[in-house]
């Protein structure tokens, strides 16, 4: 049987839960609005040499993942071809 203080208490631990969620994601909203403010702020503020070296920096950066990956597929097409020559071999052999 349920009594009236444990529907209470559900009830109130639902509210609390229920405020603590919202607060959370209102908090959340409020810090990534003022955070997108700020750095539109920044960006307004930069001088052409300062975006031109924030670009450089970022260029080198995608250069060296496309280095990165182009060095994965080549490795990859490799171990491909190595397999597919085992593969090769081992039927020869009547396996």
């Amino acid at each position: 049987m349920t009594t009236a203080q444990t529907v209470r208490r559900v009830i109130l631990t639902g509210s609390v839960a229920a405020v603590t969620v919202a607060g959370t994601v209102y908090g959340a909203q409020l810090k990534s609005g003022w955070e997108r403010a700020r750095e539109r702020e920044r960006l307004e503020k930069a001088t052409p040499e300062e975006i031109i070296a924030q670009l450089r920096a970022a260029q080198a950066d995608l250069e060296q993942r496309k280095h990165d990956i182009e060095r994965r597929i080549a490795a990859f097409k490799v171990r491909q071809s190595g397999e597919g020559e085992q593969q090769g071999q081992g039927r020869g052999r009547g396996r």
